[in-house]
């Protein structure tokens, strides 16, 4: 692979930091129509809950800022809504607890953003105002009407003192998203968070979009609650609206987060939008407020699950010191969706052939993703795996590819032992030393392996799973593979088909072979790169980190009995 060699210089350093220099972008297309809506996932048991319940969390807050309010002023009339099955699907109880709404108080969020800076203190005022551009949206939008950039630390916007901090700390909220202007989303100047927001409309006449046309008393309703007037946009349903977050390049080209662009050119464009999967449709007609008379159809559940099944853990866990606004309950059931959507919409494992021949155990696997996106998708702490595990008659496991142990880091991984190392991408497997690990490997412009974003020029490896449909050849190069997958015949759009050859002619069956697809959101190099940097935000999080274990979700598994 061509490594490309750059040199930044300071004054780079800091506009690449601040987004003033967008990636560039291939040609986009017109958006295409707005695909139907798909059916809602079956319905699911209400999951067990767990002492921790008696964290109820904080209030919402209901500050009010020139153009932006936060939740607590709009929940009030959009709770104890219900849909056709009878289902509570309460925008404000979904909502409080999604990782959008706690994008400001994600502990590793912050210790990760006082990692850059302590990496580069010369670009600190810009890491800040960057990172907040997406994770503290309302408080530094307004900050940057004014021409200031935000500050998150030193009496910054998680100082309760600051006047933008309650702004701040709700996150990806009502009336940012519901503001979010339609022209230029999907373009490039539309990335690195560059929404745009209609700051000419004075307070308590500002204009809030939605997928549904409102009449005059409901408008006038509204208004007079909320300081915001309903209006029609249906762009709230596009994928274009995410794209603006999750299209995310650091410097002049590396691509930190592509999401929106490994949709785009998916064949899940022009059919499923990220909104289907992430905020799935409701049964029937809601009434969307206490003072609507008739239900609206269809409505978008609020969940916005994703797949940061570790975070919700530990975040129901430590409700009360983190001084989250969802309860412990709320955590768990948004929680439970995230495992969900992880087992039943993310990846299909397949056991093409298995046979046993001369004492030599053969398996040829496939892993198709079924997301619309790469699997997995977005921050590159995230990683998958394939776990191989084969027990002889006596129930004894006599070989094992890609375990894992109590602090979450997987057994034999190059990267978890040396954080100069890296297990590359794997056409066959025929010792447990090998593990298939579905990841990106970032390097600086040293060539080294690097956790730091500031730093990163590159991908020495990025393996994920394709979604169906994208060449990894004639697409745009932002989101090509990297390392050993490029010429990896049998690793296509929306599959990887992996061999396991394995010599059991010591060993007595039958034999029970299992396998399953692991995923963590953050993996064991990206905790171990924060550990001895001494700051307040960094030692916190390893606090969390440390007392709650990183358990990886099953997201695939199959097993079979072979030989006599």
């Amino acid at each position: 692979m061509h490594r490309r060699q750059i040199v930044f210089s300071l004054t780079v350093s800091l506009l690449a930091a601040c987004g003033t220099s967008r990636s560039p972008t291939p040609t986009l297309e017109p958006t295409p129509a707005r695909p139907t809506r798909t059916p809602p996932p079956p319905a699911t048991a209400v999951p067990t809950i767990s002492p921790v319940i008696l964290q109820v969390g904080k209030p919402l807050s209901e500050h009010r800022g020139r153009y932006f309010a936060a939740s607590g002023v709009c929940t009030p009339c959009h709770q104890n809504l219900e849909d056709d099955s009878g289902a509570d699907v309460s925008i404000d109880a979904f909502w409080r607890s999604s990782m959008m709404a706690n994008s400001a108080r994600d502990p590793f969020w912050q210790a990760s953003v006082r990692y850059e800076i302590i990496s580069n203190p010369e670009a600190a005022a810009s890491i800040e105002d960057t990172c907040a551009t997406c994770h503290m949206p309302m408080a530094r939008y307004t900050e940057s009407v004014g021409g200031e950039q935000a500050v998150v630390f030193q009496s910054g916007l998680t100082d309760p003192d600051h006047a933008l901090h309650d702004l701040a700390m709700d996150g990806v909220s009502c009336t940012l998203c519901h503001q979010v202007l339609e022209e230029g989303l999907g373009f490039q100047t539309s990335y690195n968070g560059g929404f745009e927001v209609d700051i000419e409309i004075a307070a308590g006449e500002r204009v809030v979009y939605g997928p549904y046309s409102v009449e005059e008393p409901y408008l006038v309703a509204m208004q007079e609650a909320s300081g915001y007037i309903p209006a029609q946009g249906l762009h709230l349903g596009d994928s274009e609206l995410c794209g603006t977050c999750h299209t995310f390049f650091v410097g002049s080209s590396f691509p930190l987060q592509t999401t929106y662009f490994e949709w785009f050119y998916s064949d899940f464009r022009g059919v499923q939008t990220c909104q289907d999967c992430h905020m799935p449709e409701a049964v029937g007609g809601v009434r969307i407020a206490s003072s609507s008379e008739f239900p609206r159809s269809p409505f978008a559940e609020h969940v916005l699950v994703g797949g940061n099944a570790y975070m919700l853990e530990l975040l129901k866990t430590f409700v009360d010191e983190l001084g989250l606004t969802a309860s412990a309950e709320q955590f768990e059931v948004t929680q439970q969706r995230t495992v969900e959507q992880l087992q039943n919409q993310t990846v299909e494992l397949e056991i093409e052939e298995m046979r046993l021949s001369g004492g030599r155990l053969t398996a040829d696997i496939r892993i198709k993703n079924l997301a619309g996106h790469k699997f997995p998708s977005g921050f590159p702490s995230r990683r998958a795996w394939i776990r191989f595990v084969i027990g002889d008659s006596s129930g004894q496991i006599v070989f094992e590819s890609g375990g894992v142990d109590a602090l979450g880091r997987i057994i034999h991984n190059n990267g978890d032992d040396d954080p100069t190392l890296f297990e590359p991408h794997y056409l066959a497997i025929v010792q447990p030393e090998q593990v298939q690990i579905y990841e990106s490997v970032m390097a600086d412009a040293n060539g080294e392996i690097t956790t730091e974003l500031m730093g990163a020029v590159e991908y020495l490896k990025d393996n994920r799973i394709m979604p169906a449909g994208q060449d990894k050849f004639s697409d745009v190069e932002s989101i090509q593979p990297r390392g050993k997958a490029v010429g990896d015949e049998d690793f296509q759009g929306g599959v990887d088909e992996i061999q396991y050859a394995i010599d059991l002619r010591q060993e007595q069956g039958p034999f029970t072979v299992t396998i399953e697809v692991l995923y963590q959101s953050i993996g064991h190099p990206w905790t171990e790169a924060l550990r001895g940097l001494g700051s307040d935000e960094v030692e916190r999080f390893l606090r969390l980190y440390d007392a709650v274990p990183n358990i990886p979700v099953v997201v695939a598994r199959e097993s079979i009995e072979i030989g006599e």
